[in-house]
């Protein structure tokens, strides 16, 4: 059963020989073993199929002529305290990557291992980051769209396209705006996982500064500890005046 299981291991093709003479191998353990690997393979071909899916609009976009497709998304729209990060993305034509999606569908162990792959892959990355005070001064929307674009100036590489997440922007660049794009585009759903990894590393290290709001877990989201803490010691430097109940907190006018 171990040299079973060792060689399906360098297998990837339901026609090889070895697994149609596993099939007449009526022993109990060798079929469990070749039910798992089929499993296996069943979720390998799907993660490959959904990956397929997600060049949809790269594909497209390449056939008409463009190289350089830049994917643009945001994360932290709606906490209560802590920046809004952005991330524009710029991928070779032959990244690979099965299992990439909307960094809020992934696991964390799985975010900062595709954060590391796109990093060492992409051809640029660019980040922007608004802070609460900007935030509260021009609003959230236009906060993100400032985002947006100071992440498109921040790459290393002109774009030629845009691939934006639900927004719309103006810039020197054609661009299609996508809903719910972090699903649907993968390099949009780069752009998401290397916003939400560096805006939950920020996160991260204000809990060390103010472990009381438990930023590490709630990432600045109003969470009841986040709420409880902020009715019992106040505001910080890096909450947004501008949403509720901190406004309230603000204005005096809160109740519990």
């Amino acid at each position: 059963m171990k040299d079973i299981k060792t060689a399906l291991e360098t297998i990837g093709d339901k026609n090889d020989p070895f697994i149609q003479e596993l099939r007449n191998d009526d022993r109990k353990g060798a079929q469990k073993l070749l039910q798992s690997w089929e499993k296996q393979m069943e979720k390998k071909q799907k993660l490959h199929e959904h990956f397929l899916r997600m060049n949809k609009y790269e594909n497209q976009i390449r056939g008409e002529g463009y190289t350089y497709i830049a994917g643009i998304d945001e994360v932290g729209r709606g906490p209560l305290a802590g920046p809004v990060v952005t991330a524009a993305v710029i991928l070779p034509e032959d990244f690979y990557l099965p299992g990439i999606d909307d960094s809020k569908k992934l696991s964390e162990k799985k975010r900062e291992l595709f954060y590391e792959i796109i990093q060492k892959e992409a051809l640029a990355i660019g980040i922007g980051m608004i802070g609460p005070e900007e935030i509260d001064t021009i609003n959230i929307y236009q906060a993100t769209k400032k985002g947006m674009l100071e992440a498109i100036n921040e790459l290393s590489i002109t774009p030629e396209y845009l691939l934006i997440d639900a927004m719309n922007l103006t810039t020197p660049y054609p661009s299609q705006s996508i809903v719910k794009g972090d699903s649907k585009s993968v390099s949009i759903a780069a752009a998401s996982i290397i916003a939400k990894v560096t805006r939950d590393r920020l996160m991260k290290e204000l809990d060390q500064e103010y472990p009381d709001y438990h930023f590490a877990s709630n990432m600045g989201y109003g969470t009841k500890d986040h709420i409880k803490a902020l009715e019992e010691l106040g505001i910080t430097k890096h909450h947004r005046k501008s949403f509720s109940p901190v406004k309230e907190m603000v204005e005096g006018i809160y109740t519990k």
